[in-house]
């Protein structure tokens, strides 16, 4: 199938905010003025396009991010309506991985919100170009200058505004173009269909001017020959500004901000606009680089590069899982260069393994339809690759490339799961195996000590929405333990020592024995192994089986049990035996050694610790900071928005279960409050003690 739209036609982007901000009301008002849906599907009725997931329409929240593509003014635009709640992080980050441009949705009222700033700084991970859009414009307390002054402030960035709202609340009624310096009217019984250019009020002329100068002169600052002729009082042409903007929105030195009510269908079809006009096609952002093992750069090998050309060799990666009951295991793709067909025989590159592509679909929602063909640019989802995982490369055998994986944040939150009934033991197994596939923060394991499953999640809603999928989509009636933290452990003195691992039962003995040195890292930094072995103390064969064994020993850590994390390993010496040593040895060698170093290393337990913010009015702050107090909580600050106080805490994760029915209790209804993970920080030493007696005593028991 022959390409239809050119690639520099093409855009691809996302949608992105904190909670509630309107993200999937502005999906759906996209689809209906792009033609793609003929009726406006609402969130709060369950009936919204995007939202497609039973619990999704339960709660009015999205939980998986869905794709879609429509046209706009001769472009294709495939947009991704990503998750707000911050248990489902995943899906923004991978979504945010494989876009070109992002549309960052603030509320005219609650303005940046913790969520927002979390997104915001992934999107900055991965440099995704960004447009902002206030929307909410006619809630009571809607303020548009304040969120461009947040934008700014809170998140370092430049906004800069290319529309400003014709009133506020109630009397908000439709935009300024500050580019054509016209007034848009959105026509309430047309469904914001039509739209009515006019001259701008004369009461607001003054800060429209005001406002264009700030414009062309932000413009100007990012071309030295704009400069030159906005210093001489030279106008700037409408094509010279809209250059402009785009220029420096793709560079990302600006972030052009509109306005509207989704909700009200006003100021969408200025947003698609800007859409087309200021995000980046594939072939604005710089071509996708392969990644290259410790070898391969000590070596000086060049990093091959795949440009957005359907000539180029075909490479894409796998970002995003769904299992579909009609057409089995779904895999989302971004087809970076080349082209792929039905029927084509590809390349894993990341696992090594060759497999066949069944059908390739284009996405609405959860509805397909197939294409012969995809082509560089194209976000699409394919039938047959059953052993690719999220993260995976797939490209031809004879062009291999491995594109750099998606990197995804630890689980912080565990609970005990089992069948109700035995008889559903394979189902439960079948379905956690299906569910981890889709979602790489969701965990699987097997306690050995205490005979137990565990799931691993984001947040005790992920967890919840987990077990509702077993129920619902496979079947499965499951019993859940109490909710359990995601501790770590780690050692806080360096220490060196040996250990020797010496057996002998008649016949071949067992011989390893090894010198290690562990040393505190930076939190976050992780792991790191050194070889620092000097001669040949012991064969450059063992080495590896020893850095296996410090890994297997950092899975269960010797204090209490958690993973042990932000740790240096030098190997420095070490013996062997030339009958009797073996790799199985030299790996049990470090495991005992690595237990002994990490125990005399004065370890102490870490838990991760939420930002949490509360929004309750005034009367109830007391009761609020008072709770957040009682929960070990540290109060980092307190403002006022839109006649509410805002209170910002940070507070560990193991404090907050069923924090939503006391802000609910405190604030008769009133309250309410976010929280995303921050960091990891030491336990308390009473509080140490208490984890590590349950501990003993649960292990006990069983």
């Amino acid at each position: 199938m022959a390409r239809t739209t050119t690639l520099d036609l093409v855009r691809n982007i996302g949608i992105m905010a904190h909670i509630d901000a309107g993200k999937t009301t502005t999906s759906e008002r996209i689809l209906y003025y792009c033609g793609k849906s003929h009726k406006l599907g609402e969130v709060h009725d369950g009936a919204a396009t995007m939202d497609f997931m039973v619990q999704e329409q339960e709660r009015g929240i999205t939980i998986g991010s869905a794709a879609t593509t429509a046209m706009w003014r001769g472009h294709q635009i495939t947009l991704i309506d990503t998750p707000g709640h911050v248990d489902f992080t995943a899906e923004v980050e991978r979504s945010l991985r494989v876009l070109d441009g992002a549309v960052a949705l603030f509320c005219a009222v609650g303005g940046v919100q913790p969520q927002t700033e979390q997104v915001w700084r992934q999107s900055e991970k991965y440099e995704v170009p960004k447009i902002a859009f206030v929307n909410k414009m006619d809630r009571i307390g809607a303020d548009f200058f304040s969120v461009v002054d947040a934008i700014k402030g809170t998140l370092k960035a430049n906004p800069v505004p290319v529309m400003i709202p014709i009133g506020a609340s109630d009397t908000f009624r439709g935009v300024i173009d500050l580019i054509e310096m016209k007034a848009l009217i959105f026509v309430e019984d047309s469904q914001g269909q039509e739209v009515v250019r006019e001259e701008i009020p004369a009461a607001m002329l003054p800060l429209a001017q005001e406002w264009r100068n700030h414009l062309i002169e932000k413009v100007a600052e990012t071309d030295d020959a704009l400069l030159e002729k906005f210093f001489a009082g030279e106008a700037l042409t409408r094509a010279e500004i809209l250059g402009a903007i785009r220029k420096a929105t793709v560079a990302r030195t600006v972030v052009p901000v509109l306005c509207g009510t989704a909700f009200k269908n006003k100021g969408v079809q200025p947003l698609l606009d800007a859409v087309v006009d200021y995000l980046p096609s594939p072939l604005d952002v710089p071509p996708v680089t392969g990644a290259l093992t410790k070898e391969e750069v000590e070596q000086g090998v060049q990093a091959p590069v795949r440009k957005a050309d359907d000539n180029e060799p075909f490479s894409a990666l796998a970002f995003k899982i769904v299992a579909d009951k009609h057409m089995g295991k779904l895999v989302y793709i971004r087809v970076y260069s080349g082209t792929l067909d039905t029927g084509a025989t590809v390349w894993n590159s990341t696992r090594e393994q060759q497999q066949r592509i069944g059908r390739i679909v284009r996405m609405h929602a959860n509805k397909q339809e197939s294409i012969d063909r995809a082509h560089a640019g194209d976000i699409v989802a394919v039938v047959g690759l059953s052993r690719t995982r999220t993260g995976d490369t797939i490209c031809m055998r004879d062009t291999s490339i491995v594109l750099e994986n998606i990197e995804f944040p630890a689980p912080v939150i565990s609970i005990s799961i089992k069948p109700a009934s035995r008889n559903d033991n394979e189902k439960l197994i079948h379905g956690l195996q299906s569910l981890a596939e889709e979602d790489p923060t969701f965990v699987v394991n097997f306690d050995e000590e205490t005979e137990e499953t565990i799931i691993s999640g984001m947040g005790e809603l992920h967890l919840e929405i987990i077990v509702d999928r077993l129920k619902r989509e496979f079947g499965v009636e499951a019993a859940v333990g109490r909710p359990e933290v995601a501790y770590r452990e780690t050692p806080t003195e360096a220490k060196q020592g040996d250990y020797k691992h010496a057996k002998q039962s008649g016949g071949r003995g067992q011989y390893g024995h090894v010198y290690l040195k562990i040393e505190p890292q930076e939190p976050g930094k992780g792991f790191a192994f050194v070889n620092g072995l000097k001669g040949g103390s012991i064969p450059g064969e063992y080495v590896p089986a020893v850095e296996k064994g410090v890994i297997a020993a950092m899975l269960r850590g010797p204090y209490a049990g958690y993973p042990v994390v932000d740790i240096q390993v030098t190997l420095y010496d070490g013996t062997y035996h030339e009958v009797d040593s073996s790799e199985f040895a030299f790996q049990e060698a470090a495991r005992q050694c690595f237990k002994k170093l990490v125990l005399a290393g004065n370890p102490q337990l870490l838990e991760p610790v939420m930002s949490v913010e509360v929004t309750a009015p005034e009367d109830y702050l007391g009761a609020v900071t008072g709770s957040i107090c009682q929960r070990r909580g540290r109060i980092e600050q307190m403002n006022e928005k839109a006649g509410m106080k805002i209170v910002t805490a940070m507070v560990p994760l193991s404090e907050m279960f069923g924090y939503s029915n006391t802000v609910r209790t405190l604030t008769q209804g009133r309250g309410s409050f976010t929280m995303h993970f921050e960091r990891y920080e030491a336990v308390p030493f009473i509080v140490t003690e208490q984890i590590l007696e349950r501990r003993r005593a649960a292990n006990k028991i069983r």
